[in-house]
């Protein structure tokens, strides 16, 4: 190659899940029946209400233009309404929503909007790997905070050195948490918030998995008392409403952080096409009975998650929330990646490994529940049959 590559990108490689699904599609093309257990894609329909929007959308000659980089004022109306229901939280729509192409491009927003070369960023470990990505990407430093098992996944700040608590300008937290599934509580967002007030550190938490499996009011860093001054919230439609293609995400707080973001979003996109938006307006009406369908369907696929694990001699919590398992592996198993590989190769079975979340998931696997109940039946038979 002729011309270098940004020094920035030294630290990054291609997303894993890019690269496994090549390995996966060329392991297809020669004849494995591989089943996909690693990746949260919804397979289930988004509500026919949905469906119905988007086409009645594009059917109208007008609908195809350049759109605002805001959305729609319907749209935004929809998701403060969306978060008064769900979260109890009261959102400003005209000043403090910001839809996104989704809230992996959030992250990055976010990351360029509030980050100079050389900031330090908490990130955490496990957490999802494109936190990092997106700081170095930003030109500045993650550094990783443990969360562990012990500790119900929650963060502990006592053991993160001080110098960097005041050097950090930025922290990632996800709660419902990925990959470990914990809920997240007023606790751990109360200390996050004081840490975050003393050291002047902008917290952002993700929480795109709060509707799914969750048998409890669902959680948001909002309502805390004077959250609005220190964090943000990112949140999605992927997991929740069935839309993970469609790229419907937002990015809600206080009136000055938006301002800041949108000074980014508006130089890198042009606006979210507009049936689309007309399709998440009526996603976000979903009735409380529609989730509650969806999260039928996943119970029974969870139901056959447990039993993969068991069939591994896995340990686990079942009182995860999310469309995912997450289980610790047993120790006859030197690293997390002997066993994937041999379900890979032996029982065609693809199992995320949970070193690709960091160095505190190199003991885990994570099972997806977006798949038919059917195919998990069909992995269980055949993990069964392979000598662990």
């Amino acid at each position: 190659m002729i011309i270098s590559p940004a020094n920035k990108l030294e630290h990054i490689n291609e997303y894993y899940f890019s690269r496994k699904l090549k390995q996966i599609a060329q392991l297809k093309a020669e004849g494995k029946p591989i089943i996909n257990l690693g990746i949260g894609n919804p397979d289930q329909a988004p509500s026919s209400a949905t469906i119905d929007a988007l086409i009645h959308a594009a059917q109208n000659t007008r609908n195809h233009g350049y759109q605002s980089y805001i959305g729609i004022p319907e749209l935004r109306k929809a998701m403060s309404n969306w978060y008064q229901h769900t979260y109890d939280v009261s959102l400003d729509a005209a000043t403090e929503i910001l839809p996104l192409l989704g809230s992996k491009e959030g992250i990055s927003h976010i990351s360029n909007a509030f980050l100079n070369p050389g900031d330090k960023v908490l990130v955490p470990n496990p957490g999802y790997p494109t936190y990092s990505s997106a700081t170095y990407l930003a030109g500045a430093i993650p550094v990783a905070y443990d969360l562990d098992e012990e500790n119900n996944w929650a963060p502990d700040f006592t053991k993160i050195n001080e110098d960097i608590l005041r050097e950090a300008k930025l922290i990632w937290v996800n709660y419902p948490n990925m990959p470990t599934g914990a809920k997240g509580n007023d606790e751990i967002f109360k200390t996050l918030i004081n840490i975050a007030k003393e050291f002047k550190i902008l917290i952002v938490n993700d929480n795109p998995y709060s509707l799914v499996l969750n048998e409890g009011k669902p959680v948001s860093i909002l309502q805390m008392e004077a959250a609005k001054e220190v964090c943000l919230e990112l949140n999605s439609l992927s997991k929740s409403h069935n839309l993970a293609g469609a790229r419907i995400g937002m990015i809600v707080g206080a009136k000055d952080y938006i301002d800041t973001i949108l000074k980014v979003k508006s130089n890198v996109d042009s606006g979210m096409y507009l049936p689309v938006q007309a399709a998440a307006v009526a996603a976000l009406s979903n009735s409380d009975e529609w989730h509650e369908k969806r999260n039928d369907e996943y119970r029974k696929r969870r139901t056959l998650a447990y039993a993969i694990m068991d069939a591994l001699a896995c340990t686990y919590s079942k009182e995860q929330i999310g469309m995912f398992l997450w289980a610790k592996i047993p120790d006859t198993y030197k690293h997390v990646g002997d066993l994937t590989e041999k379900l890979l190769l032996e029982a065609d079975v693809f199992i995320t490994p949970g070193f690709i979340f960091g160095s505190n998931g190199e003991r885990y696997i994570r099972i997806s529940l977006c798949s038919p109940e059917n195919d998990l039946k069909t992995a269980l038979t055949r993990i069964q049959n392979v000598n662990l």
